[in-house]
């Protein structure tokens, strides 16, 4: 992983930004013997993966902070069940940057449909609408990404440092989040727990 592959240095992504890969749509589950403190046990979804590296969003690293404080940030007014919302740390690329994966359907302003179920937003638009309630319930609100560089997923995943998964919209959107992890290996019939740092990899 690394802290300098950014999709685009200012403004919001568009259709362009982000292109469709083959680890695209998949969750990177992180192996035991991952040591590094970012990523050891997370779940990351792979939203962006082609030649020149790719991108994704940890979906299971809940910070200590919720959505008021990002709506006060942005001078929003929101209800008392949209401030309680989590936010997530999103990866350790651009850390003041927001995005929000959400179920497909509704398009705003920044959109890339990963999957048939599973978008990414990155535009100011869908916070206002969820300080609204007015945003599709099955949302993550994240700071930061992670990225790669070109070729180098594929060296993390020939390496053993990850297990690959077709993106699951239930794991996402509907499984607690310190249960996303143990899960998803499950769903590959693998329990983690019993698994040495020099395991393969799915």
């Amino acid at each position: 992983m690394t802290n300098n592959e950014t999709p685009k240095e200012n403004g919001d992504l568009c259709q362009s930004d982000l292109t469709q890969g083959n680890l695209s749509n998949h969750f990177l589950i992180a192996m035991p013997g991952l040591d590094d403190t970012s990523f050891a046990h997370t779940v990351t979804l792979v939203c962006e993966h082609s030649a020149e590296g790719a991108m994704g969003i940890v979906i299971n690293a809940p910070l200590n902070i919720n959505m008021e404080e990002i709506f006060q940030q942005m001078q929003l007014t929101a209800s008392d069940e949209a401030n309680k919302r989590t936010v997530f740390a999103g990866g350790p690329v651009q850390l003041e940057r927001g995005f929000v994966l959400h179920k497909t359907g509704t398009t705003w302003n920044s959109t890339l449909e990963i999957s048939k179920d599973i978008s990414l937003t990155v535009s100011k638009d869908i916070i206002a609408a969820i300080a609204n309630e007015e945003a599709p319930p099955e949302a993550i609100v994240a700071l930061g990404y992670a990225g790669w560089g070109a070729g180098q997923l594929e060296e993390e995943i020939a390496e053993n440092t990850w297990l690959t998964l077709i993106a699951d919209s239930d794991i996402l959107f509907n499984t607690p989040c310190e249960q996303r992890w143990a899960l998803a290996a499950q769903s590959l019939g693998i329990d983690l727990n019993l698994m040495s740092s020099t395991a393969g990899h799915a």
